[in-house]
């Protein structure tokens, strides 16, 4: 697999090989000749018996034949291909600065097995048979295409190499330039799970794909994320800027459910009831939304404002607190769970937040201590759904609804 360096550091390729340079044949890729002093001419005995340069037999040159015409600027997103004319191939060596690209020879013809890099040297380094038997060695050097990071996008990943999360976590990818030939891109982007559980690809734009199971994962799931995009085209003249492979880990089943009607959230872990907790959600105007969420962050401490949830400074229901305790996000418009000591007395009674799951600070350090990414809470009791993009929002769709979100489907 052929990485390279991520977008914030890599930099722009540059052409450093002239055209006349890159066009070399030299007079090895076409050598031929009917001398007797030559290598390629058959050796008789002396004397009269032996055959004038007229008469001797001509042997045909090799050349090499590639699937590019200009060596100047080869295409990247097609396979590399190398055929011998006047011999039979036996074997070939592609190399660069970034590494060798790897391919086989089938049926006289050599044809890379990984796509080329922009922007990047490469020399053909040929072996055939001639026709007279001799082993002969040709060479020939290309320069591929020249892209700008512009022309290239890179694919971010959660959760992160030998991450622990919780059964509702989503693989989530996300591009930093559009992908409008999602279809190629998707044939590129795997998934494998162990034990083996069914599941497809859901893009919620251009920019940002998820993966998700049929069913949230089962406890104790090893999954692989191979992302073999280096040099796929992307649609618009965009293209891969790196292969990308992660493995993480799917730790216990945790499951807590939110009734907002009764104020009560039960902890459940691998099916059993740990605790049931009395909490407060939002109040009307600040409904908390009902449906499936999945904790994306975790913070033992956070400073929470008013004014990035849209509520001006100088209204009546304006906050700014320093040192909230154990907060976790789970939608990206500001719902958290968390201590909410200002309220206990409303905890198991009342709905009085701003639509924050709010407990005492002992219940919800306990809970934060268990609790991980991707870990999923089920919320009940409200008029107000939960959508998919406001957060990990991906279980609020059947299986089938979230199939037809593939590009594939």
């Amino acid at each position: 697999m052929r990485t390279r360096a991520p977008r914030s550091t890599r930099p722009a390729h540059r052409r450093t090989a002239t055209a006349a340079a890159l066009l070399t044949l030299s007079a090895g890729l076409a050598a031929c000749s009917s001398s007797p002093a030559s290598d390629d001419a058959p050796q008789g005995a002396a004397g009269d018996d032996a055959p004038s340069a007229s008469q001797a037999v001509k042997v045909e040159p090799v050349r090499l034949t590639t699937s590019f015409a200009d060596a100047a600027s080869v295409p990247i997103d097609k396979p590399l291909t190398v055929s011998a004319d006047g011999g039979e191939l036996s074997d070939v060596r592609v190399t660069s600065a970034v590494g060798p690209v790897e391919g086989r020879v089938k049926g006289g013809t050599w044809t890379s097995t990984s796509l080329l890099e922009p922007g990047t040297d490469y020399r053909i380094t040929a072996s055939a048979t001639r026709s007279d038997g001799e082993a002969v060695e040709r060479t020939r050097a290309f320069h591929t295409v020249d892209l700008t990071l512009d022309e290239q996008t890179y694919p971010s990943i959660a959760p992160l190499e030998g991450e622990t999360v919780g059964v509702g976590m989503p693989v989530v990818v996300t591009f930093d330039v559009p992908v409008t030939d999602r279809a190629t891109f998707e044939k590129h982007m795997h998934v494998a799970s162990t034990p083996a559980q069914k599941g497809s690809w859901y893009w919620l734009s251009d920019n940002e794909a998820h993966f998700r199971p049929t069913r949230y994962w089962k406890a104790g799931t090893d999954v692989t994320v191979d992302l073999d995009l280096n040099s796929v085209p992307a649609g618009n003249g965009i293209y891969g800027q790196e292969d990308r492979e992660l493995s993480f880990h799917v730790g216990d089943a945790h499951v807590y459910r939110v009734n907002a009607q009764t104020h009560q959230m039960q902890v459940f872990s691998n099916g059993q009831l740990l605790r049931t907790l009395p909490i407060t959600t939002g109040k009307p105007g600040f409904t908390t939304r009902s449906g499936v969420k999945v904790i994306m962050e975790k913070f033992a401490k956070r400073r929470m404002n008013s004014e990035t949830v849209g509520i001006n400074r100088n209204s009546p229901e304006a906050y700014d607190i320093d040192d909230v305790r154990w907060a976790m996000r789970v939608t990206y418009s500001g719902e958290f769970i968390h201590a909410a000591p200002w309220s206990v007395g409303s905890q198991g009674y009342a709905n009085v937040s701003h639509g924050c799951t709010g407990m005492s600070t002992a219940d919800a350090g306990w809970l934060y201590a268990m609790s991980r990414r991707g870990d999923v809470v089920e919320y009940t009791g409200t008029d107000r759904p939960m959508t998919l993009e406001n957060g990990y929002g991906d279980w609020n769709l059947a299986p089938a609804a979230w199939k037809q979100g593939s590009a594939l489907s």
